[in-house]
């Protein structure tokens, strides 16, 4: 018994002068995870959906392609999309669900881009993310989709939109949150020579700063008028980019 008490006792005295640590492994691996910014770390996006732009780019002649979430994807081939893309030969590259680390996968591992050269890309990306990372680590995220595009495709020139407000109110702390991812990813802007940011959230927004059902039903995802006022938001620029 005394000889038990003895190791125990000379145990707590090692773990006190730090001459010992029980399971250093496993909680430096705790905060290696910890400190992880998964807004920059691909993630696998081996869907059909992601199968069927291989097939796009295949074919070739993608003068514009749109990257993003669900909310790219929700164009579709709607009445707006015909009207203003399918002439440029534009190509929709939203999945539903997508966050800026979904992104990245689709255009290193993913290959989406390995066959084309667009003239423009639109991105619009990061809303996934808002629950789990931060405003800070969200635009790292964004801006190193900037950059891979770049590296991929040297002459693609990028229209970068600041994410979309969400949420029925004004002042809330995810519009805030999106602000600051906007105002970070702004600086990427470089006149236009090889990025063009974009911020056309205040275009879905009524008088008050609150969001119409008419514009966003949920909220988040846009109606048929809302991909309206998009179009009609980013085609000034988009043209002049396509010049």
């Amino acid at each position: 018994m005394i000889r038990t008490k003895w190791i125990l006792a000379a145990a707590v005295a090692l773990v006190a002068t730090g001459l010992f640590q029980a399971d250093s492994g496993a909680g430096d691996k705790k905060k290696k995870k910890a400190k992880q910014n998964l807004a920059i770390t691909p993630m696998n996006r081996d869907i059909p959906r992601h199968k069927q732009f291989l097939k796009i780019a295949e074919k070739g002649g993608v003068e514009v392609v749109f990257i993003g979430d669900s909310i790219t994807q929700g164009w579709g081939n709607n009445a707006t999309w015909k009207k203003h893309y399918a002439p440029i030969k534009a190509a929709n590259f939203g999945i539903s669900g997508d966050q800026t680390g979904h992104v990245l996968w689709r255009i290193t591992v993913g290959k989406e881009l390995d066959t084309i050269t667009p003239k423009v890309a639109v991105v619009m990306i990061g809303t996934n993310n808002s629950g789990r990372d931060s405003a800070e680590q969200i635009a790292q995220g964004i801006t190193l989709i900037v950059k891979t595009i770049h590296e991929k495709t040297p002459k693609t020139k990028v229209l970068l939109l600041g994410v979309f407000p969400r949420g029925e109110k004004a002042g809330t702390p995810i519009r805030k949150k999106l602000a600051t991812i906007n105002t970070i990813v702004s600086k990427l802007d470089d006149g236009g020579k090889t990025v063009k940011y974009l911020d056309i959230g205040e275009k879905f927004l009524e008088p008050d700063g609150t969001l119409s059902r008419k514009v966003m039903p949920d909220f988040l995802h846009l109606s048929a008028k809302g991909y309206e006022i998009w179009a009609e938001a980013i085609n000034p620029t988009l043209h002049d980019m396509l010049k």
